[in-house]
């Protein structure tokens, strides 16, 4: 099977810029910044008069399209439009959420009174509040990270690139019988957020992808399989022609596929799928996870769980990156860290409220991670799949997962799968109807290469893993 066709382009990262409320108001949008500023403060003001102690607001609207074909034809044309109001209002340490879609004065005024209410019946939490104000994000470092491109495509325009898509699909091969469909979604949103502790901010941002569904063979012999590209700029997007003919290959390549006998080997998982153990890595490692005891990687601070050639980096200023942000989801400030050095753990992934429950800091990860990458010291420019194959040498190269199996209180995984049989560095034959198994903290120590195909995963991005041993049940 040939090597993905989308890689994303080097990353570029912000340095000193204008600020987000410097720039002109996005388009595209119903409700310019000011207006979302207006809706904010009156909720705060609304908040205090009635007694609150604290409050933190967010006002929001999104817009898109998605378009989708089947086998030459039309099948859908979406088109959405929302807008939200939320605010979380404080009594002492009681917390009290609402939200209305509804931006007159009188129903925001509701909204802070029910949000209220629910505050004075609900328990007291200890940890319970706002970030705290040395904590903030001022407004200097709130950077234009060049996330918001609109795409003013039609749904004539959509249909027409998802029928290039699924057609490019068809024309790879008269084995490629059927589809699933495919896809064109344009979507927006930009966001206000304010509270009580200082931090004012937010900023609009953009996701294009074009995917497709190609099935391959007949009868019992058929099977299916997919791909996309995923950007916010719209121009960034792989052509639609790229995207159908490697979900064709794909599907292709997969025929024939058998089963194999029970064994142990080395797996290398597809960079596709690699971005999953990075995501179990970030899962083990949050504060949630953490404070109630949850997690196979409890304690882990300065603990050696991956080789010494292992790092993994957190960078939220690369510009157009699907993970970044000048700030997290509390206001509260983020930098460029090293979460793994050297195979060690740096860091955890906390907000402030699980940073408060283990006794520790927020790391600025309320909302998730931004932008993550899995590395290798070892990994050379020229370590493409072909090369990875041959570092796996007679093993399993993984190319699809199924099933949640994953349990974080014991760290151990098993998912079924399927992908190929590798011998001697090549490809020998596709199996499926098989079930990979190990334990995370196993896994995570037997990585002993990373590949240079880097494929971008939403905020994680990672080449393919090759992991030394797995156990592989197969008929």
């Amino acid at each position: 099977m040939k090597q993905a066709t989308q890689s994303p382009s080097a990353p570029r990262t912000a340095k000193a810029r204008k600020t987000a409320a410097a720039q002109p108001a996005p388009s595209g949008f119903a409700y310019t910044r000011e207006q979302f500023e207006a809706l904010a403060d009156l909720a705060l003001a609304r908040a205090h008069q009635i007694g609150a102690s604290d409050a933190a607001v967010e006002v929001s609207e999104g817009s898109g399209l998605s378009v989708s074909v089947r086998k030459g034809s039309l099948e859908t044309v979406e088109r959405n439009r929302d807008k939200s109001l939320g605010i979380t209002v404080y009594v002492g340490q009681r917390r009290g959420n609402a939200s209305t879609s509804d931006f007159s004065e009188a129903a925001i005024t509701q909204t802070v009174q029910a949000a209220y209410d629910i505050a004075r019946y609900t328990a007291e939490d200890p940890q319970a509040g706002l970030a705290d104000s040395a904590d903030i994000a001022p407004p200097e470092t709130h950077y234009d990270l060049d996330l918001f491109h609109p795409w003013s495509i039609d749904s004539e325009a959509a249909a027409a690139l998802a029928l290039r898509c699924e057609g490019a699909a068809f024309a790879t091969s008269r084995r490629i019988t059927n589809s699933e469909g495919a896809g064109v979604s344009a979507q927006q949103s930009q966001f206000f957020a304010a509270h009580t502790n200082g931090f004012r901010g937010g900023y609009a941002s953009s996701r294009h992808s074009i995917s497709v569904a190609p099935i391959a063979g007949t009868g019992a012999s058929m099977q299916r399989d997919s791909w996309y590209s995923s950007m916010r700029d719209a121009e960034r997007l792989a052509t639609p022609e790229t995207v159908g003919r490697y979900a064709a290959e794909r599907a292709l390549s997969r025929l024939g596929g058998r089963r194999i006998s029970t064994r142990q080997c080395p797996v290398l998982f597809e960079s596709t799928l690699a971005a999953g153990l990075l995501g179990a890595y970030v899962q083990a490692t949050s504060g949630g996870a953490l404070y109630r005891n949850s997690s196979f990687l409890q304690d882990s601070l300065d603990q050696k769980l991956f080789p010494v050639h292992i790092e993994i980096e957190e960078n939220p200023f690369i510009l157009g990156g699907k993970g970044s942000s000048p700030f997290d989801a509390e206001g509260v400030r983020v930098a460029p860290r090293m979460v793994v050095r050297d195979g060690r753990v740096q860091g955890y992934f906390l907000s402030s409220y699980t940073a408060r429950k283990l006794g520790m800091k927020t790391t600025g990860n309320a909302g998730g991670s931004h932008n993550l990458t899995l590395q290798s010291k070892h990994t050379q420019a020229g370590d493409d799949l072909p090369a990875m194959l041959r570092k796996l040498g007679t093993g399993l190269f993984v190319i699809e997962l199924m099933g949640q199996g994953v349990n974080y209180v014991t760290g151990d995984y098993s998912r079924g799968a399927s992908g190929f049989w590798v011998e001697n560095g090549e490809i020998a034959y596709p199996v499926e109807e098989i079930t990979i198994a190990g334990n995370l903290k196993d896994m995570f120590l037997g990585i002993e290469a990373i590949g240079a195909d880097v494929y971008n995963y939403g905020a994680k991005s990672t080449g393919s893993v090759l992991v030394n041993r797995m156990t592989v049940a197969g008929g």
